[in-house]
């Protein structure tokens, strides 16, 4: 009887030894966001409309049908007229930019933000980060711009870095991805993420529409971030990383095709955006939504969601478009933080996933204030949010991004306090959002419509 007791007293330490580890495990796994700090341009990088189409005049290759295609374009991207693009383009030399604009147009925004960063948040040095992870998808020199940062601060032998390229403008969360499962295996370090994207030497100069897209989207952005896996340093951390859902879908053609850098047929490099981006997006997202949201929406609500579809089923087997019977998200999430890539995308996420106006408003107004600054655009939007106060303690945010190749991929995050930095909002942010998003130059290019000019050739060049 003693040795049956003896016995089972050590098959219970054992169970209860197993439970401990797998605690132990789980909270050396913590991600923790510290502080984040999103790039603000000087003034001398501002781009309005009028400075839009004054480079746009420069292009000698394209013709009134082209120039109709872009000032469309231009005029109805939800883009607003304070973003920002670099200095050589707008000294009129985006058509051979060198090395040295690249290096500077990194330079200004990297040292620029984390400069800033280790000033807010003084209580770790760049002595002490042991991760550092740079994503910049269009430029790779060499040595990398890990090296130049490490070089800059004169940081430790032993740090660990990471270049990441070609990830698009969801590559900020696969290099989140990167720290997060580098956490696992180190315990109580510090990590950086640098995420930026290099446009000076990028500017179409053809004229293939679904290549000139880009120039009307892409402007200078930037963010640094800060993360740590310390639980001693949680109660000053801003966020915590609870979900990440990664989905690659590109062992499709038309998906890998459908967000590609190539050279057009006069030999003019850019990036080609074809028909089939919505498609991918839409089956990327729907797959990746269907792997998160089970660990984020409570039971009550996925239940909901199965009877009621059983149950319209039932009655049809067709549903009609409005007869939708989707999951609500905001059972489980109260902020929704989509890449702010352009105006045609955050709507119809926005739509598909139920969304309001208040839900889609940080995105948008991120978009319009500094345009697409590729991987960093989340951090504009959510920005946004803390500088609007409406991060509270115990808040769920989605993040939700696509990328070139093609890539859905989704963060959760949880909010660890209340947060209300202005950050780069500060100086403009009671003046959002604005009381109508309709360009103000649509009337004064109108013009450009009238099926009168089709006989016409006109000297762009001379444009003032």
């Amino acid at each position: 009887m003693e040795l049956l007791m003896v016995m089972c007293l050590l098959a219970l330490f054992y169970v209860l030894s197993c439970l401990h580890k797998i605690v132990m495990r789980r909270r050396d796994h913590a991600c923790y966001l510290l502080a984040y700090e999103c790039y603000m341009p000087t003034n001398d990088m501002m781009l309005c409309t009028d400075s839009c189409v004054k480079i746009v005049t420069r292009n000698k290759n394209l013709g009134l049908e082209e120039f109709r295609f872009l000032l469309k374009t231009i005029v109805n991207s939800g883009i607003g007229e304070e973003t920002y693009c670099p200095k050589n383009i707008i000294e009129g030399r985006e058509d051979d930019a060198t090395l040295v604009d690249e290096l500077l147009e990194m330079d200004d925004i990297i040292f620029d933000t984390l400069d800033k960063l280790f000033a807010k948040f003084s209580a770790i040095s760049p002595s002490q980060i042991d991760i550092l992870v740079v994503n910049v998808s269009m430029f790779s020199p060499a040595p990398s711009l890990t090296s130049r940062i490490v070089n800059r601060y004169k940081m430790r032998e032993d740090i660990k870095t990471f270049n990441l390229s070609g990830m698009g403008c969801s590559a900020s969360l696969i290099a989140i991805d990167v720290v997060q499962n580098l956490f696992k295996s180190y315990k109580n370090v510090n990590a950086i993420v640098v995420s930026t994207e290099s446009i000076s030497p990028h500017w179409y100069c053809g004229k293939e529409k679904s290549m000139m897209l880009t120039n009307c989207l892409f402007r200078s952005g930037g963010c640094s971030m800060m993360f740590t896996n310390n639980r001693d340093l949680k109660h000053q951390a801003k966020l915590k990383l609870n979900h990440m859902v990664r989905m690659h879908t590109g062992s499709n053609d038309e998906a890998y095709n459908c967000c590609i850098q190539v050279e057009d047929e006069s030999g003019y490099k850019g990036f080609r955006l074809t028909k089939y981006l919505v498609k991918a997006a839409s089956q990327g997202f729907t797959m990746n939504l269907q792997v998160l949201l089970p660990k984020v929406l409570p039971l009550r609500e996925i239940l909901r969601y199965l009877v009621v579809s059983k149950l319209k089923s039932a009655k049809s087997q067709k549903l009609k478009a409005d007869e939708g019977v989707g999951l609500n998200l905001k059972t489980g999430i109260e902020h929704f933080c989509i890449h702010p890539g352009g105006r045609a995308v955050i709507d119809g996420i926005g739509k598909s996933l139920g969304l309001s106006d208040y839900d889609v408003e940080p995105s948008r107004m991120a978009l319009h204030r500094f345009g697409n600054t590729s991987a960093a655009g989340f951090w504009y939007a959510l920005g946004y949010m803390e500088a609007k106060k409406r991060l509270k303690k115990g808040n769920i945010i989605l993040m939700s991004g696509f990328g070139a190749g093609f890539k859905c991929n989704n963060i959760v995050w949880e909010v660890l306090k209340d947060l209300d930095d202005a950050n780069v909002w500060k100086d403009c942010i009671d003046s959002y959002p604005p009381n109508t998003l309709v360009n103000p130059f649509v009337e004064k290019y109108r013009w450009i419509d009238d099926e009168t000019l089709n006989f016409v050739r006109f000297d762009f060049s001379q444009a003032p």
